[in-house]
C-alpha cells in the first residue's frame, strides 16, 4: 500500500486506499486486533495502522504481496515457533496475500503484546475473554 497517495488520517482512511481484496483483509485482522485488545487506541503511525495500549501493541500495512505486522513477538515460545514460517527480516511477520491469513495467531500475539505492555507499566494484565468462533 505504501504508495504516492496522501498520507492517511485514520485506520478507516488507510484502508479505503486498498483494492477490495486487502481492504477484507485489513479489516478483519482490524476487527481481530480490536477484540483481543479492547482497551486500545488506533491511530496513524508511520503512515500505518497502529494499536495503541501502554504502548505500542501492534501495526499493520498492506504490500503489494503480504500484509506486514510488527513489531517482532517475543516472550512467548509457542507464539514464536507459531509465527516463524511468517518471520521477515528482523523479525517483523509477512502473511503472503496468496495464503490465508492466521488471525488467530494475530488474536494470541496482540493479547501478549498487551499483556507485556501492561506488565512493564507495572499494571496488572487484565484477562479478557476470548470471542466465540475464534
Amino acid at each position: 500500500m505504501q504508495s504516492k497517495q496522501p498520507a492517511p488520517q485514520s485506520i478507516d482512511e488507510y484502508i479505503a486506499q486498498c483494492s477490495p481484496e486487502v481492504q477484507a483483509i485489513l479489516s478483519e485482522i482490524r476487527e481481530t486486533v480490536r477484540a483481543a485488545a479492547p482497551g486500545a487506541e488506533e491511530r496513524i503511525s508511520y503512515r500505518m495502522p497502529a494499536f495503541f495500549q501502554d504502548g505500542v501493541v501492534v501495526y499493520f500495512a498492506a504490500f503489494k504481496h503480504h500484509i506486514g505486522l510488527y513489531p517482532p513477538t517475543r516472550g512467548d515460545a509457542a507464539i514464536e515457533e507459531a509465527a516463524a514460517p511468517y518471520a521477515g527480516e528482523k523479525g517483523n511477520l509477512r502473511f503472503p496475500l496468496d495464503q490465508p491469513i492466521p488471525y488467530e495467531l494475530i488474536e494470541r500475539i496482540v493479547r501478549l503484546r498487551v499483556a507485556q505492555n501492561l506488565e512493564k507499566a507495572g499494571r496488572p494484565a487484565r484477562r479478557t475473554r476470548k470471542p466465540a468462533g475464534r
